[in-house]
């Protein structure tokens, strides 16, 4: 994908200029933000763009040209992103590009089995946004997440996988000896077989006030968009290990990080517990609760209640980075394919889920461990158990990844 150096004009409580953050985000594009509430030059700039009308987001170029409202396929179009796969029809389709699905393309490829890669958003998934992994086999100093992600996409592309980005998988279903699987621009593939590795996504509070402010002054990606609240105080909800890593990770631009975690101590490894105590710009609130969020088109405030006293109490601030766990992105297969209680995919001893010749690896599989290195290994053991299904389904007549 290529760089871009863009600039989106528009407000927070613009829910199409949220969009087209979030999809930017997603695909790990970098951007300028100009709020037009805030900047007179922008929103004079936005008038000049749209012949007086004050029209956002609109979206502005390196090379000059602008996009005003644009759809995601509109966006994905401009900066490159094929909207359409080169064939109908492939040997195996694998949804979603993070460790484990990538890890699948990979060795799939490699052997010859044509292999398209579809994902909604970015490569990497969750692994993609993490400042700084530290248990990757291979990295004495551990390396960042981007880093590690770019080297798996070099390596898929090296043995010729195909991708298909920024299209998300609405259904899929049987026929006969295929799979056809379903995108949200109404595109169909079929495959003989199927890799589920849609991974998870972050989970919501559920209090007042979160859904109003959510790309507002609520945030769930601190690379993403940590940068964009430099000298201010910062909370971060959630004392587990991604809350503490992504609060040591702020610090980088906050003024103070205030990590807030309902239990009595938090949750998070014993060194990075020992990082977030010395560190000189973080404060850790435990027994706290989020109760509110509060705020006039931005956030401006946030209620929390101590669980054990039953006080409550408004934190003044303009960010607010949630990490409280992770669901599944299993909602397309709900009604077709076996899920555990939470909506994690079930799985046999050869990672096949209750529809055959459809198999799962990665975070959103029940039983798996949320670590790199073992969706890593998965999509390794999912592209092996794929091939001798694949060769088993071919029959007498050989399969050409022998």
């Amino acid at each position: 994908m290529p760089d871009a150096n863009l600039t989106v004009y528009g407000a927070p409580w613009c829910p199409d200029c949220k969009r087209s953050k979030k999809f930017l985000g997603e695909m790990r594009i970098p951007y300028n933000w100009v709020d037009i509430d805030q900047d007179e030059e922008g929103r004079n700039r936005v008038q000049q763009l749209n012949d007086g009308k004050q029209i956002i987001p609109t979206i502005v170029f390196e090379d000059g040209s602008i996009l005003v409202e644009p759809t995601n396929a509109e966006l994905a179009a401009k900066l490159g992103i094929s909207p359409k796969a080169k064939k109908d029809f492939y040997d195996l389709i694998v949804v979603g590009a993070g460790p484990a699905g990538m890890t699948a393309s990979l060795y799939s490829s490699r052997e010859g089995i044509e292999t398209l890669t579809i994902e909604r958003s970015m490569a990497g998934g969750q692994a993609g946004l993490t400042e700084h992994i530290d248990n990757y086999p291979g990295f004495p100093q551990g390396v960042s997440g981007g880093e590690l992600v770019d080297g798996m996409k070099m390596q898929c592309e090296r043995f010729g996988a195909e991708k298909l980005m920024a299209q998300a998988i609405t259904s899929i279903k049987a026929d006969g000896d295929y799979r056809i699987v379903t995108t949200d621009t109404g595109d169909e593939y079929a495959a003989r077989a199927v890799l589920l590795s849609p991974g998870t996504k972050y989970r919501q509070l559920n209090v007042p006030g979160e859904e109003d402010f959510i790309g507002a002054g609520i945030h769930f990606c601190a690379t993403c968009d940590g940068p964009f609240y430099k000298g201010k105080d910062m909370l971060v909800v959630g004392g587990g290990n991604s809350g503490v890593e992504e609060g040591l990770f702020l610090t980088k631009f906050a003024n103070k990080v205030t990590v807030l975690e309902r239990n009595d101590r938090l949750r998070a490894s014993q060194v990075l517990r020992e990082k977030a105590a010395n560190h000189p710009q973080m404060e850790i609130r435990t027994n706290t609760v989020v109760e509110e969020f509060k705020g006039n088109s931005k956030l401006s405030s946030v209620v929390v209640k101590d669980v054990n006293s039953g006080k409550t109490e408004e934190l003044a601030t303009e960010a607010v980075f949630v990490f409280i766990g992770l669901d599944p992105n299993t909602e397309f297969v709900r009604s077709v394919i076996e899920l555990d209680q939470w909506g994690f995919l079930k799985t046999s001893d050869t990672l096949e889920t209750s529809m055959k010749g459809v198999f799962a690896a990665g975070d959103a599989r029940a039983g798996s461990t949320k670590q790199v290195a073992a969706a890593v290994g998965e999509g390794a053991t999912a592209a092996l158990m794929i091939r001798q299904y694949l060769e088993k389904t071919e029959g007498s007549r050989g399969y050409r990844g022998d």
